[in-house]
Formats: C-alpha cells, structure tokens, sequence
C-alpha cells in the first residue's frame, strides 16, 4: 500500500512538474535564449563615401531575428508571436524590425512583450526584413534575396525594406529630409561589400538628426512652479556609470506618472560635453527591460 501511494505521488508530483515547465515555457520564463548575433550600426559621421552604401529608412520598432524556427527579440527573449504570424516563414535566418506606425514604438512594443496578445493587435504589425544573417553573399547579393525571400512568403505583413542608391552626401541629406517630413527618424546606410557579421563596425551606419542612447532612473525629483505636484526631472545612470539629470521631453502625463526608480529609459541628445556627459539630453520614451547586450564582434 506505500509503495502504491510513493507511486502515485511521484507521478502526481512528476505531472504536475511537467505541466509547470510548460506554463512556465508559455509565459516565456524558459524562453530566454542566446542573443543572436546580430549586426549593430555605427554613427554615420559624413567620413564614409555614401556612393558605396546601400541607404534604407531606419523604423523606430521592435528588432526581431527569425531563426529558422522562432522569432526572438536582440536580447534573445522568445517573442510569442501568434501561428499563423509566422507561418510560411522560410527555415533560414531573417534580420527585421516588427512595426506599426510613426511614434508607435511604446504600442508595437507592448504587444511584442505581451504572451498571448489579442491577434486584432498583432494584425496592427508588419514584419519588416532588412537582411540574410546566413545568405553568405555580401549586402549587394543579399539585397535582391532579400526580395525574393519576402516574395516567396507571400503574406501583406511581411515586407522587404526598400534599399536603394545615393550619389552623394547632398542626395543623402535629400533621402534623410523626405523621411523626416514623413515621421520617421532616420536613414541607414550599409556597405555593398559587407558580409553579415556580429558587432558594431562601419558596414552598417545610421544617420540620424540626434543620437540616442539609454539609462537607469536612479531617482525622482519634484517639479515647482507650474510643475509643483510633478516630477520635475530624474536623475539617471548610463550602463557606463555616468549620471546627469533629464528635465525635458516630457509631457505632463508623464510627469504626472514618471518611470519608476530602477527602469530604463531611452533618451536624445546632440554629441557630447567636454566632461563626456551627453549634450541636451531630453526625454524619449520608457525602455522596458533595459538596454540589450552587445553582440561579441567577430574578426
């Protein structure tokens, strides 16, 4: 009779283990994965001969790599994205960036973070391919790829990204006005001989009116005058340790409900000061779960 029950229970105990880790693999706690290797773009900084790039616009989404198999974010985080999302897609990496609209960032990146999101929310989404991680060819052969892959899918949400030619610095400030006046903020430009490789390196550039970076909210300070009652700035980290305070950019909502001390933030700013600190630095948005790791470069 006590083996019987010592049987039982461990059956009992191993179901209820199995039926734990796969709630758990559904919430995305076992998701984590590796980040992928992904490429990362220096600051354009007029020095590169442009003639040799192909340009492309920069959409302020959410990065998604396809492996093959899964869609996970830079950071490596499983995005669980519905079936038929990415049904179709092809068994070999894609590079994208998941998105909605001008200055939908906090609302594509809601729904990518949220499990078992609403499809009426995913069909918002359009899965944009920017590259072939594993093509082998250089940016020039993998630009038409690119095409192809996208043609062969076959579905409205996914789209290749337009990439085309500039002859000079004056035609590229022309490409970078035109997204401008449309909403968009900012230009890529990557190099036609460059292989796909993991790292930052001047294959990949981005051109755009202001730099970005983030950092960690370490406290929360008062506003006064017409700000009594508000936050008047924050007081914030870089992953590098410097710390200054950021009191614009903000609207009264969000100084009315500021990002919390120990989130992470994404701010703007132009260049640097002598002392390294970053030059106007104003307020972007809210950036959920932190910077992403840098991928290791390879030789």
């Amino acid at each position: 009779m006590q083996s019987s029950l010592t049987c039982r229970t461990r059956l009992l105990a191993g179901l209820l283990l199995a039926l734990a880790l796969a709630l758990a693999l559904r919430a995305g706690l076992l998701a984590g994965a590796e980040p992928p290797p992904v490429t990362l773009a220096e600051r354009y900084d007029g020095q590169a001969d442009v003639a040799d790039y192909w340009v492309s616009e920069k959409y302020d989404g959410v990065r998604g790599y396809w492996t093959g198999h899964a869609l996970i974010t830079r950071g490596g985080t499983r995005i669980d994205a519905p079936a038929w999302f990415t049904a179709g897609w092809p068994d070999t990496p894609m590079d994208g960036e998941l998105w909605i609209g001008y200055g939908e960032f906090a609302r594509v990146s809601g729904i990518v973070r949220t499990h078992d999101a609403q499809d009426s929310d995913w069909r918002q989404i359009s899965y944009r391919v920017f590259d072939l991680p594993e093509h082998g060819g250089n940016f020039d052969a993998r630009v038409p790829a690119i095409r192809e892959t996208v043609a062969d899918i076959d579905q409205p949400w996914v789209v290749a990204i337009r990439q085309f030619k500039v002859d000079d610095p004056a035609a590229l400030d022309t490409a970078l006005d035109a997204v401008l006046a449309r909403g968009g903020e900012g230009l890529m430009l990557h190099r036609g001989d460059a292989l796909y490789h993991a790292g930052r390196s001047d294959d990949l550039l981005k051109l755009k009116p202001y730099d970005d970076a983030e950092a960690v909210v370490t406290a929360i300070n008062p506003g006064q005058g017409r700000l009594e009652g508000l936050m008047g700035s924050l007081d914030v980290r870089t992953p590098d340790g410097r710390e200054f305070a950021i009191g614009s950019g903000f609207t009264d909502a969000e100084r009315a409900d500021p990002p919390p001390v120990g989130s992470w933030i994404t701010y703007r700013y132009n260049g640097e000061t002598a002392t390294g600190l970053p030059r106007f630095a104003r307020f972007l948005r809210r950036r959920p779960g932190g910077p992403p790791p840098e991928p290791p470069s390879q030789p």
